[in-house]
């Protein structure tokens, strides 16, 4: 065993800590305040309601090129889904922290 093989397996033992630290943690604080875990599931039925429209208007159309790349009709959608849902999620966090920036100057 040489010395990278162990720096994978401790490489991967720490990824497994902050995996299942990234998943206990959040849910410990989310069982000591439900109203912060109502604000968090109202954030993610609001994601998901975006996607679900995202991917209503997405277009499926598939090119050669991209036959050739292994991407058919609905992994095409999913990507142009997923794309638009990027586009409006960065539209909203650019104008949020220009308008925060407009009112923290104005205060």
């Amino acid at each position: 065993m040489d010395s990278i093989d162990i720096g994978l397996y401790v490489m991967f033992a720490f990824f497994l800590v902050a995996v299942i630290a990234a998943i206990v943690l959040p849910l410990i604080n989310a069982l000591k305040s439900p109203k912060g875990l109502l604000k968090s599931m109202a954030g993610v039925v609001v994601l998901v309601v975006v996607f679900l429209i995202a991917y209503a208007v997405s277009d499926g159309s598939v090119t050669p090129r991209y036959v050739m790349a292994g991407v058919d009709e609905s992994s095409s959608k999913l990507i142009g889904a997923g794309l638009t849902v990027f586009y409006i999620v960065f539209i909203i966090a650019a104008v949020g922290v220009i308008f925060s920036e407009i009112n923290k100057a104005l205060k």
